[in-house]
């Protein structure tokens, strides 16, 4: 059921790297759009630039990069960096997937993303449901964990 009070909540999604995985970057699309956002798909083999274009591009509330393959740690190293220098610091910035090659304890892998700038991990989750609670509650909060 979409929530009409985040109809204008845009939303920048990809997968990021050379990762090809595109199954689970439509059902998050799915899921999003239910929830009533509007989202920016930019699909599969992503390079950070093109989420901080596309998020300056439709002034986005939030960025959603995914990775199954494990390339996340690579290519998500100073994502934030990059949206602060194009004026787009406060965009909530979440990763999921599987982000990170070879198996890890959960609480490394969040540490690590967090050094990147993002807001919001989800290593190995199979549910999008509570990253999509996170993003209203981060909406309505006007902060995040930062």
């Amino acid at each position: 059921m979409a929530h009409a009070q985040h109809s204008e909540t845009r939303i920048v999604m990809g997968v990021i790297g050379d990762d090809i995985h595109v199954v689970g970057n439509r059902i998050i699309q799915l899921a999003l759009e239910e929830s009533g956002c509007r989202v920016f798909n930019l699909r599969t083999r992503n390079r950070p630039e093109h989420f901080c274009q596309a998020a300056l591009e439709v002034n986005a509330h939030a960025i959603f990069v995914s990775s199954l393959n494990g390339e996340g740690e690579y290519w998500c190293t100073g994502f934030r960096a990059r949206l602060q220098e194009i004026g787009m610091g406060n965009v909530l910035l979440y990763v999921g997937g599987n982000v990170v090659v070879g198996n890890r304890p959960e609480s490394e892998v969040v540490a690590l993303f967090r050094s990147y700038g993002f807001d919001r991990v989800y290593h190995q989750r199979p549910d999008i449901g509570p990253a999509i609670e996170d993003l209203f509650r981060d909406l309505t909060n006007g902060s995040t964990q930062r």
